[in-house]
This record gives structure tokens, sequence and C-alpha cells, in this order.
């Protein structure tokens, strides 16, 4: 068994094979999946696939920092949010990187305008990997 990593309540993170090179993210224990900020979704098809382009805004307060991503679509499903709300979300999968390590998790797409953090990391990518210190914050540090 490989030693767990210990983050913080908050951490820097990336998502390399959507373009985004930072996102602050709140480390979220009672948040099954994890969701990240997309705004302008639009389907298409590829080889018969279903496929989204959407916008991301990685960054905190700042709406002019936007990173056009693409991803296969994995499965639509309804998700109930912190407030809720039953809202039919597209899952994409890709691979997080979180310091040093990087593994595969899956993302829904939604607006989080109204939130803090454009990017949320639930229980199901950090079971058997991650280890949360809610009273520490970013402690994987910034690549940017």
């Amino acid at each position: 068994m490989t030693a767990k990593i210990t983050v913080g309540w908050r951490e820097w993170l990336s998502l390399p094979e959507l373009g985004i090179n930072e996102i602050k993210a709140k480390i979220d224990t009672g948040a099954r999946t994890s969701c990240i900020h997309a705004i302008n979704i639009e389907e298409y098809e590829v080889d018969s696939e279903k496929w989204v382009k959407f916008t991301a805004q990685p960054l905190q307060d700042d709406e002019q920092t936007q990173v056009t991503c693409n991803a296969k679509v994995k499965k639509m499903k309804y998700v109930t949010s912190s407030s809720g709300q039953k809202e039919l979300r597209y899952f994409i999968e890709t691979t997080l990187h979180a310091g040093e390590h990087s593994w595969p998790i899956e993302l829904t797409l939604t607006s989080r305008a109204t939130m803090k953090f454009r990017m949320l990391l639930g229980r199901t990518a950090m079971e058997n990997r991650i280890v949360v210190d809610p009273a520490l914050s970013q402690l994987l540090g910034r690549k940017v």
C-alpha cells in the first residue's frame, strides 16, 4: 500500500489534460463527487461518441482568465447539490495533478459562479490516496 498524501482544506491542483495549470480547490470530504466551474457547455460528437466543449474560469474572482476545454463524456447523471437542488450534469474523466502525484478522477461540470472555489475535490477522488488535515491549507504549494 502506498503512503497517503496529506493535504489541507484547500489546495492548488492542476488538470493538464484540460489545459488548466492551476486551480484552487476546496478539499470537500462531505461531497461524494468532484466538480469544476464550467460555462458555455456545448455537446458534440466524435466518432459516434459524446464529447463536451466548455469554458473553465479556474481562478477565483477572475472571469478574464478562461480556458477552453474538450473532454469525452463518461456519463450524464443527476447530482444533488449542497443546497438540495438536483441537476443533470456531465461527468468527464481527467488526470488530476496534486503536488508530485497524479491519478485519474471523475469531474462533473456545473456553474460555480456564486461559489468561492472553482473546484471541489470530493471523497471519491480522494479515496485511498489522500488524508485531509482541516487545520492546514495549501500544503502542496502552487505551481505557477
